[in-house]
């Protein structure tokens, strides 16, 4: 299939919200999934590009889902904590430096490993490269630095279903605003 172009930036890199049986979220899936979902029949198209984008084979024409839903339930197992990955915590950080401000490019443990400080929320955060080169293994009252927020565990379902990104496409916000509820 061949997508003729109705929104800038083309289709290669879109996104689709895939929705339960339910209309809850469960995930984003990348344009090609989506369109396989829903020609096997498992999916179906709740929400087509507001722009009016088509995707064209030699015999079918079908328009570039945003959302799309299951035909079957999908039982989720829940967690009770939200993963930690280096995606997520810049999403809850901002991508902000949490000593500076200045745009994160990595991420730093307050109270660094070498010293006995864990891999969990509360400790880490997204920093730049200059602070993070600065501040080493060493802690904030060594430098004399506070932070600029407090490091939490991000809360909420739509933490776990969107792959820790939202792609700030219109027609997602009502199934969102029920994840996050």
């Amino acid at each position: 299939m061949s997508a003729r172009r109705g929104t800038e930036g083309g289709t290669a890199s879109r996104h689709v919200l895939l929705l339960n049986a339910s209309y809850e979220p469960l995930t984003t899936v990348p344009l090609r999934r989506a369109i396989l979902l829903v020609l096997r029949e498992k999916a179906e198209v709740v929400h087509g590009d507001t722009a009016g984008a088509m995707l064209h084979s030699a015999t079918t024409a079908l328009s570039v889902p945003s959302v799309i839903r299951l035909h079957r339930y999908i039982r989720v197992p829940y967690r009770r904590r939200v993963p930690l990955t280096r995606v997520a915590l810049m999403r809850r950080d901002g991508h902000h430096c949490a000593y500076c401000e200045k745009r994160a490019e990595t991420i730093d443990h307050v109270i660094p490993r070498s010293r006995g400080g864990a891999h969990v929320w509360e400790n880490v955060v997204a920093s730049c490269r200059a602070c993070n080169h600065r501040k080493a293994d060493r802690l904030l009252d060594e430098l004399g630095w506070e932070l600029n927020v407090t490091p939490t565990v991000p809360r909420g379902m739509h933490w776990r279903l969107i792959n820790g990104e939202h792609h700030g496409d219109p027609q997602w916000a009502p199934y969102m605003a029920r994840a996050a509820a």
